[in-house]
């Protein structure tokens, strides 16, 4: 519904003295015109007088066109759908069809009271009936409603119906959240405890190093069968490699059961828990897990030669100790054996040295990357010409005390700025006193500050564009920063990142290849998506788009299937769905520039069980969820009293009321009618034949 009204920006006596203008005008622009017919005369002074007095109006009271609109919002009732797989393990699905066709006549009769209605679940914004079933893996409650609030924010939202188990396996619980709206909720499934066993949980490292043995462990609850004694066996690719026989002393027992496996082959390897089937379980389906250990061939080594002792070195071991995936070795002359072994990466503590101890090493590695960390013993000299990363411009002896500055534009990799925002606490280092010079391409990860004052003399940089890397650290006495940053923090966690994140980086060869098509995780739930990333370079490792790429995958029973796509600029990902579980092999191919290049790898696939984990129904929780919103709790039995409330207790129509003023000065009929009537007057002159 609209209405207009007109305001004067001055006393409505100035309408008089605008129609006393306009007709003074006419007047004596025509009281003296001859014309053959008294109509034409009086009919031009009426166009006269109308065109003056329009404008007169609009000039002296500059009204205003005001127009208010109100708009009635129907309310909406939401009924939300709990589609999981613990639905239709728990309840008759032809039962719970003739719950929602109940509920789907309830939004006709609600429709005929002007209400509108919505279903959501768990996967879709909206749906319709009958096109859904209950095969979502995975519960989240709170998603769904935050996704429900936020779609219907400053809307007429009347209540949401909420049909649920109560069992959440994903996400916060729905009833520490605050909704702005009451929620009805409809209780399924049955609240009494399912005789069964089940796997509750496996833990295991993700990754193992070939030829070691590693730990597989399983917890395994018992629900209403005490005083049983089960077999439990841990396969690999469905041969068993080992059997244990544990025993439940009671019911709700939880037992532990831990097996070793030996990591014989390279890749990622499947292995599965699977206990004994009891007569009377309520579901077989938790009875079986798997679990995927990837396999590498070994760590990366890490060698640490120093001039001295210092405590430097057992702050750089502790931090590089604890990746799991890092071998750290330690070389001091005259105190340790050097090993003949080949390393990854090699750290130099005051090496090369004004003494000459452990130079003899400098040459030892020609293919390792190395990080140089500057002391009062570096031969300064001979550090400028072994790396391109640095020059250091100083007399020997002469030192500065420092502390870090850390460069927010530093993106060779990821350093959390909560973490080096800590820096600026740590105590200061020595450092040599002197001017510095950065070769080209290096990046400065930390900067001096001297007192107060932040220089740009680098304080650890590195150099990427080089083979092999490099790095810088033109300090000693960073043992000090993680004492005291666990003085402070009561952890490590920003120094063992610096220093872990900085060797990996070091020790990760360069990658030459000119495709490289790999999974953006090595590990998928079955009901993901697999999503590929795809990188093509031309023989200046400049990016390339438009290539037409082959991709094969090959399951552990060699079945293969085969896809293709085209990476563009913008697009380079290709995305695979409804794989089934297990590991897959993937072998990319493409043609660039008349040569054959191919990408492999590996990738798993796993099913996740969350939903046959636990099979009551908590009702507990929608009871306090529905309390809390203003709300009531149903059962199944009580759906026609659901329908009778949720008809009774109609919210009535929101009205929406809109106003909008403008000139009418600016308002377009206006400029066209006073054309009009000025048209008008000038052609009927000119056809009378007066100028």
């Amino acid at each position: 519904m609209e209405r207009f009204k007109i305001l004067l920006s001055a006393s409505p006596w100035w309408i008089f003295i605008c129609v006393l203008i306009g007709f003074l005008y006419a007047y004596f622009l025509y009281n003296q015109s001859n014309f053959s017919k008294p109509i034409h005369k009086y009919g031009l002074a009426s166009l006269r007088f109308s065109t003056v007095t329009i404008i007169c109006l609009l000039l002296f009271l500059n009204p205003y066109w005001r127009q208010i609109t109100n708009k009635e919002e129907k309310p909406i009732v939401v009924i939300a759908v709990d589609n999981s797989q613990s639905i239709s393990l728990t309840n008759d699905t032809t039962q719970l069809r003739n719950y929602y066709k109940s509920l789907d006549n309830l939004t006709k009769e609600l429709e005929k009271q002007e209400v509108e209605t919505e279903w959501y679940n768990l996967t879709n914004n909206s749906f319709q009936l009958p096109k859904f079933d209950w095969n979502v893996p995975s519960t989240d409650l709170n998603q769904l409603l935050t996704k429900i609030q936020n779609n219907y924010e400053n809307r007429n939202i009347d209540k949401v119906i909420l049909l649920s188990d109560g069992i959440i396996n994903q996400g916060a619980s729905p009833a520490f959240n605050v909704w702005r709206f009451p929620i009805l909720t409809l209780g399924l499934g049955d609240t009494t405890a399912k005789k069964d066993l089940k796997i509750q949980s496996i833990l295991a490292n993700k990754i193992a190093y070939l030829g070691n043995e590693f730990p597989i462990s399983a917890e395994i609850e018992n629900v209403g069968f005490p005083n049983r004694t089960i077999n439990v066996a841990l396969s690999e690719n469905g041969n068993v490699i080992s059997q244990k026989t544990i025993s439940f002393n009671q019911d709700n027992d939880i037992k532990q059961v831990s097996f070793y496996a030996q990591a014989k082959q390279k890749g990622i390897r499947n292995y599965t828990i699977s206990i004994q089937n009891l007569e009377g379980e309520f579901t077989y389906q938790n009875n079986v897990r798997d679990v995927y250990v990837e396999v590498i061939d070994g760590k990366e080594k890490i060698l640490i030669v120093a001039a001295v002792p210092h405590p430097d070195i057992k702050a750089l071991r502790a931090s590089l100790e604890k990746n799991e995936n890092y071998d750290v070795d330690i070389f001091i002359p005259n105190i340790h054996q050097r090993k003949q072994e080949r390393y990854d990466l090699v750290i130099y503590h005051q090496i090369p040295n004004i003494n000459g101890i452990g130079n003899e090493v400098l040459n030892a590695f020609p293919e390792s990357s190395k990080w140089f960390i500057v002391g009062g013993q570096t031969d300064l000299n001979q550090l400028n010409t072994l790396n391109k990363s640095i020059k250091i411009l100083g007399r020997q002896g002469r030192t500065d005390q420092v502390t870090p500055v850390f460069n927010r534009n530093f993106s060779r990799f990821g350093l959390e700025n909560t973490k080096m925002n800590k820096v600026d606490k740590l105590p200061p280092v020595t450092v040599p006193f002197g001017d510095y010079a950065l070769g080209n391409g290096v990046d400065v990860v930390l900067s001096q500050r001297i007192g107060n004052t932040s220089t740009s003399k680098p304080l650890l940089v590195l150099d990427g564009n080089n083979s092999p890397r490099t790095a810088i650290l033109t300090a000693e006495g960073i043992w000090q920063w993680r004492l005291e940053e666990f003085a402070l923090e009561n952890s490590h966690e920003s120094f063992d990142d610096l220093i872990s994140k900085t060797a990996q980086f070091l020790s990760t060869k360069d990658d030459k290849r000119k495709l490289r098509v790999y999974p953006i995780n090595n590990e998928f739930y079955d009901y993901e998506k697999v999503v590929f990333e795809s990188e093509i370079y031309n023989d200046l490792y400049e990016r390339i788009y438009d290539q037409k790429i082959n991709l094969t995958l090959t399951d552990t029973e060699g079945k293969t299937r085969t896809y293709n796509f085209t990476s563009a600029e913008g697009n380079t990902r290709f995305e695979i769905s409804g794989l089934p579980k297990g590991i897959y092999n993937y072998n990319a191919t493409a043609q660039i520039r008349g040569k054959n290049e191919q990408s492999t790898g590996q990738f798993s696939i796993k099913s996740l069980q969350l939903e046959a984990l636990t099979m009551t129904a908590d009702h507990n929780l929608l009871k306090q969820l529905a309390q809390k919103t203003n709300g009531k709790f149903y059962l199944p039995s009580q759906l026609e009293t659901l329908k009778k409330d949720v008809l009774n207790n109609r919210k009535p129509n929101l009205l929406h009321s809109s106003e909008e003023i403008s000139e009418m000065i600016n308002l377009k009929w206006i400029f066209f009618l006073l054309l009009i009537l000025l048209t008008a007057e000038w052609g009927i002159r000119k056809y009378q034949g007066s100028y």
